[in-house]
């Protein structure tokens, strides 16, 4: 991306058409801080999040696994035992995750405050 004076200018090769974190994409975040400290299963994963559907974590976890964000792993053991760790490339992350946190604990209030009057705003009327 480059700025000009008024406005910036994609490029269509710029790397941000690729960032595997989107804004608003709490999941993604989440699982990382799941995964910090160590693998975990898919049950727990579910457990830890709360109100993720399994639907919603198993394509999480699948666009991680493409972008090389997590690994997982497979166990031949009766029930299969199926784990899912933070690669290198996904250890990375925690620095962009613990400044989006710091970043929302820093202004949460406004954040929330702007929702609300945003919401108490009457729609406008229809043409």
């Amino acid at each position: 991306m480059e700025k000009t004076a008024d406005a910036p200018t994609f490029d269509p090769a710029c790397p941000m058409s690729a960032f595997p974190v989107q804004i608003g994409d709490k999941w993604t975040a989440m699982v990382v801080l799941c995964l910090e400290a160590r693998p975990r299963r898919f049950s727990e994963l579910r457990q830890l999040l709360g109100s993720v559907s399994a639907k919603v974590l198993t394509d999480t976890l699948r666009a991680m696994e493409r972008d090389g964000l997590v690994s997982r792993s497979v166990f031949d053991e009766n029930p299969p035992r199926v784990e899912y760790r933070l690669t290198a490339l996904g250890r990375t992350l925690l620095q962009l995750v613990d400044a989006a946190r710091s970043w929302a604990r820093d202004n949460l209030d406004d954040l929330l405050s702007a929702r609300r009057q945003h919401d108490d705003m009457p729609l406008p009327s229809p043409r």
